[in-house]
């Protein structure tokens, strides 16, 4: 490893292009941040301050000797701080355009050709800063000064607009405000990809404070370790279509909640949901020998299908919807992990469809019954986390049937006449699954 203080445009001149790995999150800083990089920059007006420190960037200096192409440095930390940074420069160039002094727009060249393309190459080489998949059309487009593509990155909208106001606004020109960014000054720590652990790197990171959460520390522990050919495959084949299944606003919330109950379903341990990562590392050192992590990744894929089928209430067949639906309207995602596995089971043929639909009503007969009894709901994690390993494949319902009919004490399923007599006296008005109730009335 190689560490040293920097200037970070001089940084930026490097004759080398910026990867941002694949397994990378996608740009995420919102104005809150764009604002405090403003400030930073602003405050460097004083001729008293010499630099600000902006942070690090932390790169593998993979092809770094190559002198037949562009070399690529892969960066593990500092995309944030790279593309705003370059959002900023970009909004720049535009104010120097526009001001008509020759000057000026001698300045825009130079911010262009030194800090956004590399003059000298063509095609992807070109670009100084190369983003992820979700975020390289809008950001390409945008320093091209071009169209803006249909399914744009808005937090890079968003944050170059910003960035065009406060210019407008600013009291200092544009070419003052230049000035202000050759102050800012970053620790340049480079890599050697066959002495360094790049992943024991971004961990250590990480523990000091950046807010990633557990479902980029995954996707980066599958990908990093991967060569760049195989991570792409994988990343295309598997990776990038799930986080699509997610949705970009509830990707990070339903990834560490999916991954929590797939990790239940196939340890029949239910991890908590801050510990998902350590979780995934444990589980996968476990299956090293027994699949590939391709196949693990592909069985990942898979499940985090029913997953959203139960979240979305996304199933093509009618009855299932509204039985998955029923089950939601009551609350108990704790029943996930067994649902997952039933969804499996049912999707593979093990069951029918009118026993996937049976064993969907006994679900929820369970949970409603028992919230009608006033029984303690917290004993249902540990109940829906183990109940597939109670089961006879060969005889499903009946199994299933009979595993509730076994529990007993709070773990109970409430017979009819249970049912009946604590429903005749329950102040249902108050009862958190009202609104149930009285639909299903």
């Amino acid at each position: 490893m190689k560490a040293v203080e920097a200037n970070l445009l001089k940084f930026l001149q490097k004759p080398a292009q910026f990867v941002i790995p694949i397994y990378q999150r996608p740009y995420g800083w919102n104005l809150r941040q764009c604002a405090q990089l403003w400030k930073d920059i602003l405050a460097s007006e004083d001729n008293s301050v010499k630099g600000h420190f902006l942070g690090s960037v932390v790169y593998i200096e993979k092809g770094i000797y190559q002198v037949t192409a562009m070399p690529q440095l892969l960066v593990i930390d500092g995309q944030q701080r790279l593309t705003t940074v370059s959002l900023l420069l970009t909004a720049l160039a535009r104010a120097l355009k526009k001001s008509g002094s020759e000057d000026d727009r001698h300045a825009a060249e130079k911010i262009e050709n030194y800090y956004l393309f590399n003059g000298m190459e063509t095609g992807e080489a070109r670009y100084k800063l190369f983003l992820t998949r979700a975020d390289k059309e809008t950001f390409t487009a945008l320093i091209e000064d071009r169209r803006l593509p249909d399914n744009a990155s808005q937090n890079i909208i968003t944050n170059f607009g910003y960035f065009e106001e406060q210019i407008k606004k600013s009291k200092l020109s544009p070419s003052d405000i230049a000035t202000c960014l050759h102050k800012l000054l970053i620790v340049d720590i480079a890599l050697d990809h066959q002495h360094d652990n790049p992943q024991l790197i971004f961990e250590s990171l990480n523990s000091t404070g950046l807010d990633l959460s557990q479902a980029d520390l995954i996707r980066n522990f599958v990908l990093m370790s991967l060569p760049r050919e195989e991570q792409e495959k994988l990343y295309e084949d598997y990776w990038y279509p799930m986080e699509r299944r997610f949705g970009d606003a509830n990707y990070t919330e339903l990834f560490d909640r999916f991954m929590r109950d797939y990790l239940t379903v196939e340890t029949s341990n239910i991890p908590n949901i801050q510990d998902v990562y350590a979780s995934f590392k444990q589980y996968v050192q476990n299956e090293t020998g027994k699949r590939t992590l391709r196949e693990l990744v592909g069985n990942v894929f898979t499940f985090s299908g029913y997953f959203v089928k139960l979240v979305f209430v996304q199933d093509e067949d009618r009855d299932i919807r509204e039985a998955v639906q029923d089950i939601n309207a009551l609350r108990v995602d704790v029943a996930y992990p067994f649902l997952l596995e039933l969804y499996n089971d049912y999707t593979t043929n093990i069951i029918t469809r009118d026993e996937f639909l049976e064993i969907l009503k006994l679900v929820e007969n369970y949970v409603f019954r028992r919230s009608i009894c006033g029984i303690p709901t917290n004993s249902l994690n540990t109940t829906f986390a183990t109940l597939a390993r109670e089961i006879d494949k060969k005889n499903y319902v009946e199994s299933v049937k009979l595993a509730f009919l076994l529990r007993d004490s709070y773990r109970r399923f409430p017979d009819d006449e249970e049912f009946k007599r604590e429903f005749m006296v329950k102040d249902v008005y108050n009862l958190r699954n009202r609104n149930y109730l009285l639909r299903k009335l």
